[in-house]
């Protein structure tokens, strides 16, 4: 593996044995005809099953509808947009120049789709308790603090409810940024939260989406404090 992708190798905490498969997994269809989609394809299937695994082991009491409801947030796209930003892995996509020229390193879609395919790439390069042990380890975070009850609200609700219960102003949703080609549109918001001198991003292909992550991020910072 080339020294160039060195601090995503650390960030994975995964030493491939066939290099060859993670730049196939960090390739774009722009790029080459050896592109991702088809590892794309076989890694959301394991996110799905591995993200109901540690689901179903952490939370034995939730029944069934509650524990889809709470995957279906950890493997859409903005939960692996998330865990790709935090990772850089948009550092290291290879893209052809016009995706490189519309922001394709940033675009959450892109992302996603990527980090899905690392993980099926982990899975042929490793097997399954290789890419069980890196999934595991992305999500630890957000499982350590999740919160069922508030979980099946969406987050722009559960902020809200933070902010009455403690009496202070409602947040504040900002447009800060549209980019992108019409099929592919990215909006990015900020939430302001004056009362504690708190802004955070968010950003998704729509400008709801964009404002439930802002909201989300809100939420973490207010767990912080």
């Amino acid at each position: 593996m080339t020294a160039g992708r060195e601090g995503l190798l650390k960030a994975l905490d995964y030493r491939f044995e066939r290099p060859a498969l993670l730049r196939q997994a960090l390739t774009h269809a722009s790029y080459s005809s050896d592109h991702n989609e088809r590892l794309e394809f076989l890694g959301d299937s394991i996110v799905d099953m591995l993200v109901s695994m540690l689901l179903f082991e952490r939370f034995p009491t939730l029944r069934e509808g509650e524990l889809s409801r709470l995957r279906a947030q950890f493997v859409k796209q903005e939960a692996l947009h998330r865990i790709a930003q935090q990772i850089g892995l948009g550092e290291y996509l290879l893209l052809g120049e016009g995706e490189q020229r519309n922001g394709g390193r940033e675009r959450p879609s892109m992302l996603a789709d990527a980090l899905e395919a690392v993980f099926g790439a982990i899975y042929l390069d490793g097997g399954f308790e290789a890419v069980r042990g890196v999934i595991t380890r992305l999500y630890a975070a957000q499982l350590a603090t999740l919160d069922p009850a508030r979980s099946f609200k969406d987050a722009k609700t559960a902020l809200q409810e933070v902010m009455q219960a403690r009496r202070l102003p409602l947040p504040r949703y900002e447009m800060v940024a549209e980019r992108g080609e019409a099929h592919a549109r990215e909006f990015e918001v900020r939430c302001v939260v004056e009362a504690l001198g708190l802004a955070t991003h968010g950003v998704g292909t729509s400008r709801r989406i964009a404002e439930q992550m802002a909201a989300s991020a809100a939420l973490q910072e207010l767990e912080r404090t």
